[in-house]
């Protein structure tokens, strides 16, 4: 059961139509009956959220302007801060901090659009991994198949929308962390350009890689939540315009391996919804994920060495041996992989010259069972960790902007696609992801009119 989304529901809310303590009453008991099985939240802020959208209410009819997300209720990965609640980003280790004094930034910037927050969401410890099997807090379950993971590390995030809770939440993306549970969960997607959103009061990963992102039921929803969370200016300055029609390049080689049968005809009827494409090669991607990971790792060790030295045991075992890893990595690759970085980057330019969007896969496969090591992919055992983020981390070191859009048919396990602009191009790279999810929708709608004929 999806949730209404946030658009709707913020119209009928400004316009008098329903109220804001309606609706957030109704996330909340929705939250209350089914999060048991899902397990997206690890708190609810209930009293916060009726006191917030009793004064959207008095707003309203006060004739006062309310934002253009009055009365949605969104929640939020636990490594954000969030007023009066300890920010434990998945771990123990930061239990025993004191609760936050003031909201991380993006929240109050969804606030101030009028939204309300219900709670925070549970994630991959200190957002290291794609499969929110969280030793301290449990696992969530993907609402699609509770039998299968609904990816990380903002798992609780993409959960949260598809399960119906809330039609928005807050998550991050460091190599694929947003874009892996909304492909698992079969919702959108954004990660936005690199820096231009503001990561104050957020717990880190690796700083040079960490993206605040959003996921929601529809592409006109993160796009909302964007354009209310402090982008540049210049980026602002486009969104709205006349949309013109954009050049899209399919990636191949590398992109266009390792995934399965499912996801490959999914991918490829994606392309042919969109129309013409052009083929593009992503330079050197091997290279590109290989030096993601050496940033992350090194970053992230680095952040967490005073943790590991001094409470290795409050750490679950597999995250960290992640740390510990990251720790063993001699600095000189450190200094490799930011050389690559800026190599791969100006290639990435070359290659934005021909095209306006690059679409590619977001996941190799369909989320994958809880417990299940390994995949078969054509006929060969691949191990299902370091598989997932094949495709989103060889993309992460570059900063730029991706909208992850479900394209799988109706019945079928969700399958995400991954759509990659210029710097600050959201507007435009927005456009082409709502012309998909158009398209898609039409297909499917096609679909079940014909099979139920």
């Amino acid at each position: 059961m999806k949730a209404l989304d946030a658009a709707t529901i913020a119209r009928s809310v400004a316009a008098g139509a329903t109220r804001a303590r309606d609706v957030v009453d109704a996330s909340l008991e929705r939250i209350e009956a089914g999060d048991g099985a899902i397990n997206a939240f690890t708190a609810v802020t209930a009293e916060r959220a009726r006191a917030r959208a009793d004064a959207v209410d008095a707003d309203v009819a006060a004739g006062r302007h309310v934002g253009p997300l009055a009365g949605v209720p969104f929640a939020a990965k636990n490594l954000f801060d969030v007023a009066g609640l300890t920010t434990v980003a998945g771990s123990v280790i930061l239990a025993d901090n004191p609760p936050a004094a003031a909201d991380a930034q993006c929240i109050a910037d969804l606030e101030a659009a009028g939204a309300v927050l219900v709670g925070a969401l549970n994630m991959e410890e200190l957002a290291y991994g794609f499969l929110t099997d969280n030793a301290h807090y449990g696992r969530t379950h993907n609402p699609v198949d509770t039998a299968r993971t609904a990816g990380g590390s903002s798992g609780g995030s993409g959960a949260a929308v598809a399960a119906g809770f809330v039609p928005l939440t807050l998550g991050s993306d460091t190599n694929g962390s947003v874009r892996i549970p909304a492909a698992f969960c079969g919702v959108v997607g954004l990660k936005p350009t690199y820096g231009r959103i503001s990561r104050r009061g957020m717990v880190l990963l690796a700083p040079s890689q960490d993206h605040v992102g959003w996921l929601a039921n529809t592409v006109d929803d993160v796009a909302a939540a964007w354009r209310v969370s402090h982008p540049s200016p210049g980026a602002l300055a486009t969104d709205g315009a006349a949309p013109r029609e954009a050049t899209i390049g399919l990636a191949g080689g590398y992109f266009a391996e390792l995934m399965s049968r499912d996801v490959r005809a999914a991918v490829t009827e994606a392309a042919e919804l969109l129309g013409p494409t052009v083929p593009v090669e992503f330079p050197e991607p091997d290279m590109a994920r290989a030096a993601a990971y050496a940033i992350t790792s090194i970053e992230a060790s680095s952040l967490r060495m005073d943790d590991l030295r001094r409470q290795p045991e409050r750490f679950d075992p597999a995250t960290r041996d992640r740390f510990l890893a990251g720790a063993l990595l001699p600095a000189h690759w450190y200094v490799r992989a930011q050389v690559f970085r800026d190599w791969l980057r100006a290639r990435v330019r070359e290659l934005f010259e021909r095209v306006d969007v690059v679409m590619m896969p977001a996941n190799p496969f369909p989320a994958p069972r809880f417990g299940e090591e390994e995949v078969e992919i054509d006929g060969a055992i691949h191990p299902v960790r370091p598989t997932i983020g094949r495709f989103t981390q060889a993309v992460s070191s570059l900063g730029l902007p991706i909208v992850c859009v479900p394209v799988a048919r109706p019945g079928a396990l969700p399958v995400g696609v991954q759509l990659m602009g210029r710097p600050d191009s959201e507007p435009l790279l927005l456009d082409v992801a709502r012309r998909l999810e158009g398209a898609v929708a039409a297909r499917n709608a096609a679909a079940v009119t014909a099979h139920s004929a």
